[in-house]
């Protein structure tokens, strides 16, 4: 009974599975998991032997299979819930101890084998948690067994029972994770293999030299395990290789998890879920992102790139840790089949907010970058992790020879016995006076170090016990650690060590090896802390490297001022000087080649252009269309700087703008403008995107140095100059200037940062017209407000490109030349880090300079924070000839941080190598003497964290905190926290309002804000406090994320701990290590808010808790005590109860009398008990004039020495009755009645009584003008000499046969008329339309060349002539192959074979053998394919030819006869025009299609031809450009052009790439001319009495001469 045999019927009797036994992996595992019954198979009790046997062979087969994960998932899942797992597999092992048949106890370990390798580890690797006990007990049964056969003689594989050993070492450490509760759920995604020597299957992965560092193709794609170990933590390494495997793994996919997992979530919901509404766990994603300015940056080409940033409303970019600096971002346009790489390299939150942010492509990815069309559109994903960081170490781990690994002996093999520094064994004597107690200094004798009775005492040299201990073994030890708990002054103990060492500098530093002193640190501000102490005894020698630093005294010994300084750049050897000075005139040529057009692109992200910057990209309709506004009625608007017409199109005109400024157009606006009001008066906050971003950022001697600094401020005021040019609107400028009245002022701005924020949100937007769209529309100004700004997206993009085009030339040049230039400047790095006594680093910095510190090989390195580094940091800072190693920190406070939580908690990777030692028993001294906290706060460290800690005397006489009852106390409360929308982030209303207000209790109590620190343990509660902190009020007052205040300290702490939540999810408040941190930051009063009850479910806040409570310092109020009266107290449970204490004292009045003899009106305060700064608010008392006007003044304020008081008096000039102030004289006050007078024209004044009557009567009346029109303008120009620009239209005919365009003002009265914008329209050689405006000549085209071939593209613009492809043709197929090169005509006929391939339809491909296959079925497309156009296509055996350049389907015998027919259009006395054939369909150019190869070659090498007659040779045109650039630079000093516009454009077109013959020959007739108009000013000058009229005719006629669509050729005839 309840015995199962194998199912008949179902496909899985034993039959079944002894053929899939021998079947491919992949089916096995398809085929089984697929299969129902193998659910009813395995879910039996019993089972015989060989079905057992055979299934375990084909279930370890089937595991075999890497490439479906979810097959693999589901067949682990059926497993291990079965019978045949829990109940069957058990009873077979324990079965085999009574097995009496030898053939069978044989085959025993084969079996065994198939258990261990394949089923247990992949189960267990799958479903971790669900897993362990059973096969914890399954490996206990399985012990027994091997056990068994061994002694019965049975032979068992070594390496089987190594698999074995590996299996239930990761089995303990899984079994460990689940008691801790940090085992997570089966949703683990890791193959959790065995640490040791030949893991199962280690032998099939890839050498970790091998991998590529950045995610693979294969990663994105494939459900890809990854090969992983923990850390080992508690037994050694096999091998150095094992552990340098270990890390590199680790490391690596702490970095790619989050992308590849996004990358595979965004896949996976790209069809179902809208991808814009989609929120991804692992990655952040940005939308319709282009490339849309490159910039030239001291480390190479980068590129400013816009995204849309209209999903991202809801971020706060100045508090947000997206796109921060060194954050990686990957771009792909097809959906990840491919991909860019790149680095976030510089952000600017107010270019955030308009979705802009400056990116760095890696190498690879800047090759693929030149083959991609620069307007693509690309999705972005971006991975939090510093990967600058991770690749410098990776890269590190990869080079790294096993045997050049220093201290293998302690890292690697843990050998607990640390023996002394080599260096010691041939002299130890060392000399300790430098740092003895000022008594003993001279007492101090020089001693041999390595004899422990012949050290001073510890009193002598001024150390504590455990202060001395870890001197000692600083000194002796080759590998020294030191823990630090908090206040207990390891900075100062490292310094006494430091100093000794550089005091006895000729122990470790010989005379020809002058290696230096390494000291490395977790962050900038520890590094400038033990730098600033080591320069109190070592005044030169030391170069830091690392962030910008806040420390005067370091400024002169950073690596950037170092290598910018006389005295070393004297010193470099001549080669590194030529090199430098070449390569950097060569960069400084190429970025001014870049700078101009990427200084007018970046423009174009800035604000509005001007319209006759974009006129060239505006159709000649759309132009016209723009210059004729509709009318109203009513008068116009005087004003000399009137409102550019694109910005009144736009409707951001004053009048059109004020007109809607009540409309809401979007439901935010008023709260965004509020906040925007807010943020401005708040307290400043080092935002944690900030202080990362500071960790990160490395000033090296990597930026620009000498002239390219002095030409910083000429540069930005060049960018100024551009954008006043350029745009109509600037978004980065200044608010406009203020108004008169307060009033006035304050609306203006409101208005102004209203329109700035639409702008934002507009250019913001991706969305452009598109060119039919275009096409369709007459009148621009009938569109909708939404469609204009669509419009104008098309005509700036249209710029972009083609400034971008021109940008292209010179790119790759620059990027080359940076590059050369780092290697140079690597060179000088090393010069002077060789030449150092003492090298400081941030981590950050060690990384970057990981190559040139195995070239420097510091002998010493001293690791400050050494517990809150990655083992692999610290490995690649060691160089081989590193003899002593000092490890500074404390693993109790706060511990390296791991992207992928899994990794840290289930792989140890956030144990540091600092942890790691200590926990393996190697040697390790802790400082026990804390001299920060009282007493009483130091009680929550010990024991609860810490075995012991004495206090120094030092904190036994603090003060009680003024004004509450306690000194130490923890507010409980359970009001619910708030997730934040934007990360992972948590923010508890209650906490920050409870700690604000109690901050402004204590500052009542005259506390100094510097006295305050508010820490919070998530950095959304740090944005909620900030709003509720305005700088007024607290400014001074530190608030700062626990993570960010390591080592940092103040006298009162206020700490939100923020989380309480139904779930009872405390997050990383369950870490010992940063509540160590949160709680010993305070030195004499320590407050904290908290929900106890949530908290208390974890053991160590459960400790701390009973500790609180014994002295009554844990409760739901905080009890305020007045100073004045300490009867009064109030019980604050929450912010509102500190009310009761308004002023910090009690709600009874001060009642103090103040010198004015007023009583002091506040109620009780604790602060300003003189009065001194107190102000007296009431009513000024005092008598002013003989009126007895009083004073209208508050008390505190000094009265006016003239009375004020405003009486009503008579104005003598005019009768009229005004209120004048009481001690002015009537005759001398402005009467505000308004004008009565007529004005000499009989219209009314406008001014008022007191002013003087205009003089320009604005009223509009009919004006005969000069010209012989009438037009009604302003009244005042009939008495004005000037007259207004007449508006009636022209009628002249131009000499282009078009009707004139202009008016009778523009042409200046038909003296010379406006020019001809008539499209041009002529076909080009190119197939193009010519975009000129109405030309004789049409100049080459100047769109992106469309000529390729499937080898390459042609990069240049269309109307130049094309390098011809000299690879070898690649039409070929099975029945014939061409062998000429690729732009030769070819040497084989079409083929007319069908062709044998099958569509993805499973039906037979319509096309011909060796074209390439139509897209469309003959079956699934029958009415597209056999649509009647030349009559044969509904032929059932017809062939296709597919035109790649239109995608149009047409019958091939049809298409050949059209392709080799050049005369069919052409009588037999016409010539036949030198043009590409055209789709017969569509009218398309045909230049790619490899069967029409012979036809579309010979056509394009006569277009070659004409192309070459029309640009001229190429020889001439450089010698015409040189003479020119020359005539040019000498009439600009001869003829002082500088301030002539148009004549500097000139040289500016001579430096570009591409230009014909005939450009030269018209920008040499434009400077002559030019020239000319320069002469004729200078006589227009010494000419004074006809001086005006010279100068208005002569600006006439430049200003018509300079505009766009005049042709110089013809206006010099004129």
């Amino acid at each position: 009974m309840g015995r199962v045999r194998a199912p008949q019927g179902h496909g899985l009797g034993f039959k079944s599975l002894e053929d899939l036994s021998g079947k491919d992996p992949s089916v096995v595992a398809i085929s089984l998991s697929s299969n129902p019954a193998l659910q009813e198979l395995l879910s039996g009790t019993t089972m015989r032997p060989d079905l057992i046997e055979l299934l375990c062979l084909v279930l370890s087969k089937a595991f075999k299979a890497r490439t479906d994960r979810g097959t693999l998932q589901h067949l682990a899942r059926i497993i291990k819930d079965s019978g045949f797992f829990r109940t069957v597999l058990p009873h077979y092992l324990a079965g085999m101890e009574s097995e009496f048949n030898p053939l069978r106890r044989a085959q025993y370990p084969r079996n065994l084998e198939n258990i261990i390798t394949a089923i247990l580890s992949e189960v267990l690797s799958i479903f971790p948690a669900s897993s362990v006990q059973a096969v914890s007990l399954l490996l206990t049964l399985l012990n027994v067994s091997v056990n068994s056969l061994r002694a019965s003689g049975v032979n068992i594989n070594p390496q089987m029972e190594e698999n074995m050993e590996n299996l239930q070492g990761l089995t303990r450490h899984l079994q460990e994770r689940s008691r801790e509760g940090t085992l997570r759920s089966d949703r683990d995604t890791y193959a959790l293999l065995r640490t040791g020597g030949d893991n199962p299957g280690e032998g099939e992965q890839q050498d970790f030299r091998d991998i590529p560092i950045y995610p693979t193709l294969e990663e994105f794609h494939q459900d890809h395990r990854p090969f992983l170990r923990p850390n080992f933590t508690s037994q050694r390494y096999t091998n150095t290789h094992i552990y340098l495997d270990t890390h590199f793994r680790l490391l690596r996919e702490d970095f790619v998890r989050p992308l590849r997992e996004g990358v595979r979530q965004l896949l996976r919901n790209r069809i179902d879920t809208p991808l814009k509404t989609k929120k991804f766990d692992d990655i952040r994603v940005y939308f319709d992102t282009k490339l849309v300015v490159p910039k030239c940056t001291p480390t190479g080409l980068a590129y400013i790139v816009q995204f849309n940033s209209q999903p991202l409303k809801f971020v706060v970019w100045r508090n947000s840790k997206r796109l921060i600096y060194g954050s990686l971002v990957c771009l792909s346009c097809d959906n990840f089949e491919s991909f860019l790489f790149a680095t976030v390299s510089d952000r600017d939150p107010k270019d955030l907010q308009k979705g802009l942010v400056q990116i760095s492509f890696t190498e690879e990815s800047r090759h693929k970058l030149a083959r991609i069309q620069k307007d693509q559109s690309f999705l972005m994903i971006e991975t939090t992790a510093y990967f600058e960081a991770y690749r410098y170490v990776l890269e590190g781990l990869q080079e790294q020879e096993e045997d050049s690994l220093p201290f293998q002996r302690y890292i690697v093999e843990c050998n607990a016995d640390v023996q002394p520094p080599d260096y010691l064994q041939r002299q130890d004597t060392y000399n300790l006076s430098s740092i003895a107690d000022a008594d003993y200094k001279d007492s101090i004798r020089p001693f041999h170090s390595l004899n422990e009775n012949a050290w001073p005492q510890m009193e002598e040299l001024g150390l504590d016990e455990s202060q001395m201990k870890a001197l000692k073994l600083a000194l002796t030890k080759q590998l020294a650690i030191i823990q630090g708990p908090p206040g207990t002054g390891k900075t100062y103990v490292g310094l006494k060590i430091a100093q000794a060492l550089l005091t006895n500098q000729n122990l470790w530093r010989g005379r020809f090896d002058m290696a230096p002193m390494l000291v490395v640190c977790y962050t900038n501000h520890a590094l400038d802390q033990f730098l600033e102490g080591i320069h109190k005894f070592l005044k030169d020698g030391i170069v830091r490297v690392g962030g910008r630093s806040n420390s005067e005294i370091l400024k002169r010994f950073n690596l950037k001022e170092l290598t910018r300084s006389h005295d070393f750049r004297s010193k470099l050897p001549a080669h590194l000087r030529r090199a430098y000075n070449e390569i950097y005139k060569q960069l400084c040529e190429e970025e001014r080649g870049m700078q101009s057009h990427s200084m007018r692109l970046e423009c174009s992200l800035k604000g509005v252009l001007r319209e006759n910057f974009l006129q060239k990209f505006i159709s000649l309709t759309h132009w016209d269309s723009l210059h004729l506004p509709p009318t109203q009625d009513g008068f116009e608007i005087w004003s000399e700087k009137k409102t550019s017409l694109i910005m009144e199109w736009l409707g951001l005109g004053s009048t059109v703008f004020l007109e809607r400024e009540t409309e809401n157009e979007n439901g935010n606006e008023a709260a965004e403008e509020l906040m925007e009001v807010d943020e401005e008066d708040l307290i400043e906050i080092a935002e944690e995107a900030d202080l990362i971003q500071a960790e990160r950022i490395i000033e090296d001697n990597t930026g620009p140095r000498g002239g390219r600094d002095g030409r910083k401020n000429g540069d930005m005021e060049a960018v100024r100059a551009v954008e006043e040019l350029m745009l109509a609107m600037n978004l980065d400028k200044a608010e406009v200037q203020p108004e008169k009245s307060e009033e006035g002022w304050e609306m203006q701005q409101q208005q102004k940062k209203k329109m700035k924020r639409h702008i934002m949100r507009e250019l913001g937007k991706s969305s452009a017209m598109t060119n039919e769209e275009e096409r369709a529309i007459l009148d621009i100004w009938t569109l909708s407000r939404q469609d204009r700004w669509r419009l104008y997206r098309l005509w700036v993009a249209r710029y972009r490109a083609e400034l971008g085009t021109r940008v292209l030339e010179s790119e790759q040049a620059y990027q080359n030349a940076v590059d050369r230039l780092a290697d140079i400047k690597r060179h000088e790095n090393l010069l002077l880090l060789q030449e150092a006594t003492v090298i400081g680093m941030t981590t950050t910095g060690a990384a970057k300079f990981r190559k040139v510190l195995q070239e420097v090989r510091p002998c010493l390195v001293i690791v400050e924070e050494a517990a809150e580094v990655f083992e692999a940091h610290t490995i690649t800072t060691l160089s081989e000839a590193c003899q002593h190693l000092i490890l500074i920190g404390d693993h109790q406070q706060l511990r390296p941080s791991a992207t992928v939580y899994e990794l840290a908690r289930n792989f140890h990777l956030e144990m540091s190598m600092f942890e790691r030692l200590v926990n393996m028993g190697l040697p390790f001294v802790r400082l026990n003497y804390q001299h920060r906290m009282r007493p009483e706060i130091a009680r929550l460290l010990t024991p609860h964290i810490y075995s012991e800690l004495e206090n120094h005397p030092s904190v036994l006489d603090y003060d009680n905190i003024k004004g509450l009852d306690t000194n130490l106390f923890f507010v409980e409360h359970n009001y619910i926290e708030e997730h934040i929308k934007d990360g992972k982030s948590h923010q508890n209303q209650h906490e920050a309002m409870f700690v604000v207000a109690l901050c402004c209790y204590l500052l009542y109590q005259d506390y100094k804000p510097e006295q305050i620190t508010i820490l919070t343990t998530y950095t959304g509660q740090l944005h909620c406090l900030r709003k509720l902190m305005p700088a007024s009020q607290f400014s001074g007052v530190k608030v700062h994320v626990v993570d960010k205040y390591q080592g940092e300290e103040n006298d009162i702490v206020l700490l939100s701990l923020v989380r309480s939540n139904l779930q009872g999810k405390v997050g990383f408040l369950n870490i010992s290590n940063r509540v160590c941190v949160a709680l010993s930051r305070a030195k004499k009063g320590l407050y904290c808010i908290g929900n106890s009850t949530m908290l208390g479910q974890v053991k160590l806040w459960s400790n701390i808790f009973y500790t609180l409570r014994e002295r009554n310092q844990v409760g739901n109020a905080l009890t305020l005590c007045c100073q004045n009266h300490p009867t009064q107290q109030v019980k604050a449970v929450c912010a509102e109860d500190f009310k009761q204490a308004p002023e910090g004292g009690c709600t009874k009045p001060c009642e103090f009398r103040l010198d004015c003899g007023h009583v002091c009106s506040s109620v009780c305060h604790p602060y300003d008990p003189e009065h001194k700064k107190y102000k007296c608010p009431k009513t000024c008392q005092k008598i002013l004039c003989d009126q007895g006007h009083r004073c209208t003044l508050v008390c505190y304020k000094v009265c006016p020495e003239k009375c004020p008081v405003k009486v009503e008096k008579i104005i003598p000039r005019c009768q009229h009755t005004q209120r004048v102030p009481c001690h002015q004289d009537p005759e001398t006050f402005l009467c505000r009645e308004p004008c009565q007078k007529l004005l000499d024209c009989g219209h009314p004044c406008d001014s008022l009584c007191g002013e003087l009557c205009t003089s320009k009567c604005k009223v509009k009346v009919t004006l005969k003008l000069k010209c012989g029109h009438t037009q009604r303008d302003a009244c005042f120009y009939k008495k004005q000499k000037e007259e207004p620009q007449c508006q009636t239209p022209c009628e002249h005919k131009l000499k282009c046969g078009h009707g004139c365009r202009g008016t009778c003002g523009k042409c200046y009265q038909g003296r010379f008329h406006f020019p001809c914008s008539h499209q041009c329209e002529r076909l080009l050689i190119c197939s193009h339309k010519c975009r000129e405006p109405c030309t004789r000549n049409c100049p080459p085209c100047q769109r992106p060349c469309e000529n390729c071939c499937v080898h390459s593209k042609c990069m240049k613009p269309c109307g130049q002539p094309c390098a011809p492809c000299i690879e070898p043709c690649a039409w070929q197929c099975p029945h014939q192959s061409c062998s000429k090169l690729c732009y030769e005509p070819c040497d084989r006929l079409p083929c007319t074979q069908p062709c044998a391939k099958t569509l993805d339809c499973n039906h037979p491909c319509i096309g011909l053998c060796g074209d390439k296959c139509p897209n469309k079925c003959r079956i699934c497309n029958q009415d597209e394919v056999t649509e009647i156009f030349f009559g044969t296509e509904e032929d059932p055996d017809a062939r296709f030819i597919q035109l790649e350049d239109c995608g149009h389907i047409i019958e091939y015998t049809a298409m050949d006869k059209w392709m080799m027919d050049d005369g069919q259009q052409a009588n037999a006395e016409e010539q036949v025009a030198i043009k590409l054939k055209e789709c017969p369909k569509c009218r398309t150019p045909i230049r790619k299609n490899l069967r029409y190869g012979s036809h579309i070659n010979g056509s394009l090498a006569e277009i070659e031809k004409v192309k070459m007659k029309i640009n001229g040779h190429q020889a001439d045109i450089e010698e015409h450009r040189k003479a020119l650039q020359n005539q040019w630079k000498e009439n600009l000093l001869l003829h002082e052009m500088e301030t002539e516009l148009e004549y500097m454009h000139i040289n500016e077109r001579l430096t570009r790439t591409y230009i014909t013959a005939n450009d030269l020959f018209v920008l040499e007739n434009k400077m002559r001319f030019l020239v000319r108009v320069a002469r004729l000013r200078k006589i227009q000058k010494e000419k004074v009495w006809q001086q005006f009229r010279l100068k208005k005719n002569i600006d006439e006629f430049v200003h018509w001469l300079s505009n766009f669509y005049q042709k110089f050729t013809e206006a010099a005839s004129l």
